[in-house]
Order: C-alpha cells, then sequence, then structure tokens
C-alpha cells in the first residue's frame, strides 16, 4: 500500500516530503503445547467455568524446553519479514520486547538477530513488561522516520510460564507463552500514529516479581515469581486506559467510527471488553480476543492478536487499528496505526 488511507489523516500527511514509518508485515508463533483450563482443576482446583468466567481464557500455550524466547521471536520474525517482502540482510535494527528474559546479558534482541541472520544490525531490548510491544513499535517508527534505519525488527516475545508461580490460584491460569512480530519501514505517510504513553509508578507493586532472582537461594531455594494484585489492576486498566485511547485518537485526528480494529493488550476479556465498551465503539469495530485460547502473552499478545485478525480475514490489510498497551509499572502505551 502506498497510498494513504483516507479516513483519519494526521496532520502530519500534509507535510511535503516528509519521511515516515509503517508496519509492513507481521507474524506470529505460537509453542506446540496447548494447555486446557481442565489442567488446573488437577492442580489448583480450579474450574474450567471458574476460569473461563473470571477471564475468559479457555487454553493457552506453554513452551517446550526448544521453544526458547530466541527461537520464537526468530520464527515469528521470519514470517513477519516474508510477508513483507524482504530477508533477513535487510534489517538494520532487531527491538525485542519481554518480561520473561531471565538473564541481563547479551540482550535477547542480540541473540534473535544472530538466529535471524541479520547481523550487523543494532539490537537492544525493552524492559516495559505488557506494553512493551507498544514502546518498541514507538521506537521503531522513530528510527525508521529519522532515517537512522530503513527497516526495524520488532518482537514481543515471552515464557511467562517460566516466572508464574504453578501453585498460585491468582495467577498461574492467566498466562501463556508465544512470540509475535512486525517490521517497521519507510512510507511516505504516517502508518503509526502518535504515542500517548507514561506510567504511574504508585501501582508499580500491583504486578512485581516477589524478589531479585539472585535472592531465590535466601528463600529456602524458592524461585522468584511474578505476583499480581488482580483486582487493583483491572481497576486501574478500566479506570485509565480509555482516556488514553481517546488521546491516541485525537493526536491524529481519527474517531472511533475510523477504526477497523482494536487490538488491546490480551490481559483478560473482561477488561477489553470493558474498554471497547468504554470507547464506544461502532458495530464494524472488531475488537481482537486472542487470549481466549492464547491466554496473556504479556508483550507478545498485541502483534500475536494483530497477526490472527489478518490472517483469519477478521481485518483486511490497510485497515486503521488502535493499539493499546498497559501492564507493570504501570506502564501504557496507545497509537493508531495501519495494518500490513
Amino acid at each position: 500500500m502506498t497510498d494513504a488511507p483516507a479516513a483519519g489523516r494526521s496532520r502530519v500527511q500534509a507535510e511535503p516530503g516528509g519521511r515516515h514509518a509503517r508496519i509492513v508485515g507481521v507474524g506470529g508463533y505460537r509453542p506446540r503445547r496447548v494447555v486446557t483450563n481442565e489442567h488446573f482443576g488437577a492442580t489448583i482446583g480450579l474450574s474450567d467455568e471458574w476460569i473461563t468466567r473470571r477471564t475468559g481464557i479457555k487454553a493457552r500455550r506453554f513452551a517446550a524446553p526448544d521453544e526458547t524466547l530466541a527461537m520464537m521471536a526468530a520464527a515469528a520474525a521470519d514470517k513477519a519479514l516474508a510477508q513483507a517482502g524482504l530477508a533477513a540482510a535487510d534489517v538494520d535494527c532487531v527491538i525485542a520486547a519481554s518480561m520473561s528474559h531471565l538473564v541481563a546479558a547479551p540482550p535477547l534482541a542480540a541473540e534473535i538477530t544472530g538466529l535471524l541472520g541479520s547481523a550487523p544490525a543494532a539490537a537492544f531490548d525493552v524492559g516495559a513488561a505488557m506494553a512493551g510491544f507498544c514502546h518498541a513499535l514507538t521506537l521503531a517508527s522513530h528510527l525508521v522516520s529519522a532515517g537512522t534505519a530503513r527497516h526495524v525488527v520488532v518482537v514481543g516475545t515471552e515464557r511467562m510460564s517460566d516466572i508464574i508461580d504453578p501453585a498460585d490460584r491468582s495467577t498461574s491460569f492467566i498466562f501463556g507463552d508465544g512470540a509475535g512480530a512486525v517490521v517497521v519501514g519507510p512510507a511516505d505517510w504516517p502508518g503509526i500514529g502518535q504515542v500517548v504513553w507514561g506510567s504511574q509508578p504508585a501501582g508499580m507493586h500491583f504486578i512485581e516479581q516477589q524478589a531479585p532472582w539472585h535472592a531465590a537461594g535466601d528463600q529456602d531455594g524458592e524461585p522468584s515469581y511474578l505476583r499480581m494484585a488482580g483486582q487493583e489492576v483491572y481497576r486501574w486498566a478500566i479506570g485509565a486506559m480509555p482516556d488514553v485511547a481517546r488521546q491516541a485518537m485525537a493526536l491524529e485526528g481519527v474517531t472511533a467510527a475510523d477504526l477497523r480494529a482494536f487490538i488491546p493488550h490480551q490481559s483478560n476479556l473482561r477488561i477489553c471488553d470493558a474498554l471497547a465498551t468504554a470507547l464506544d465503539l461502532p458495530a464494524h469495530v472488531e475488537v481482537a480476543r486472542d487470549l481466549v485460547d492464547m491466554g496473556n502473552t504479556s508483550a507478545a499478545s498485541i502483534p500475536l492478536a494483530m497477526e490472527r485478525m489478518l490472517a483469519s480475514g477478521t481485518v483486511a490489510s490497510g485497515s486503521l487499528a488502535l493499539l493499546a498497551g498497559y501492564g507493570a509499572g504501570l506502564g501504557y502505551a496507545a497509537q493508531v496505526a495501519w495494518l500490513p
């Protein structure tokens, strides 16, 4: 697609000779192992009916040992590059968003770059938890728009099963594993809108790792798991994110009627539906519900949902979507983008 969509043209689109960015390809990787809600009836005594009613989740994927963060990310990125008609050698930068990478060095993005065969592309990680993909997408858009890079791979990749306590009756059934990727490339119109982002550190303990990884030995050998205050996160998300989303649309001069898709972080179906209701989305706007059989895949959830909506034909190439990420920190980011 070379022409700017008619609906919701940004003010900057009227500027002659501008350099802009858009998403040119998307791909996903879903681990082989499917874990249904019945699994948790056997392990922590929660029924399929209870989990579905509370979260909307029926199943999720758990990665096998060979399905590493980098392997899943590279597989998703390969698909995104293929859709864009690009080769690994065309990649100038790889940005990885993840909250389940368990080492500080080397960066996860460097390993992904090696698997892709994109060296000597720049490679760095973004640690913004569930909002990480939208943060990384913003950085990629700026890199391309500034001419610093021509093609940037943005990957959200998670093995949440590594950092969740399997005995935790409040979180163990929520999260899943997987990876989603997009390629951001140059355009003569801005295909990725301005971001509205921020944080509310007063609530940063609502989602947190209970202790540093190196402190596990001081806890009688217990791993350091992620913990979440679910009700507090729910109230914050449905209270704060609608206004963030409205600001993102307003920056680009679009309304809910211009949208064809709403792709929020796949945290909980009740939250996704509450946000759609608060935004008063028209019936023609499709709301992503990838979490029903994937669970909450954190930084991977938005690109995975995007990939499914396009592959299934739920939305068409060139559709205008509203993206909204939120989570630990409490960090958030929202922007509109035209789908590849």
